[in-house]
């Protein structure tokens, strides 16, 4: 069995439309989210092996917020990857690692849990996942592979979904 966390960047910094969207900053609710979540997967208690990333300036912040202590791989296939290849960059990157995360974007991060989960794996916290895939929410998959090489649709079940509004009531929906 391995182990695959999945990150989406934190809120980021529409007010930056000077910027190119790879160069957009974080906005200060998404610093604020980024360090929750960071508090959050530091609990949950899995060590990460690998952390695989885009290398887009809100993921980068994203990570220095939430994830300091861990080196990324930067990987600018990363960038608005779709899940094929997401998937692609898990398989070839993995090595002999246990764990891996991949700190990226929507709507390829949020499609993964489609292609993760096999209908028989469905559970409550995929229900709430499908539902949306919001800025800094974080998942876990438990994959029934040896190998990353063999990472499929279908392998995984999603084990724990995060979001920082379920961390802290002030970083809820804006209405």
């Amino acid at each position: 069995m391995k182990i695959l966390g999945l990150l989406r960047h934190a809120k980021s910094d529409w007010g930056q439309s000077d910027k190119r969207d790879f160069d957009r900053g974080l906005n200060d609710r998404g610093h604020r989210g980024a360090h929750v979540i960071g508090d959050h997967i530091a609990a949950h208690g899995v060590k990460w092996d690998t952390l695989l990333a885009s290398p887009a300036k809100r993921v980068r912040l994203t990570l220095e917020d939430a994830m300091p202590n861990l080196e990324p791989v930067w990987d600018e296939r990363l960038y608005l990857a779709g899940t094929d290849t997401i998937m692609d960059v898990i398989r070839e990157s993995g090595g002999d690692a246990q764990a891996v995360m991949v700190a990226g974007h929507n709507p390829g991060l949020g499609d993964m849990l489609f292609e993760l989960v096999s209908p028989k794996n469905e559970n409550a916290l995929y229900d709430e996942a499908k539902v949306k895939f919001p800025t800094a929410a974080f998942a876990v998959y438990e994959l029934d592979i040896d190998d990353w090489a063999d990472l499929r649709d279908g392998c995984g079940t999603l084990a724990h979904f995060a979001r920082p509004r379920d961390l802290d009531p002030e970083l809820g929906p804006e209405y």
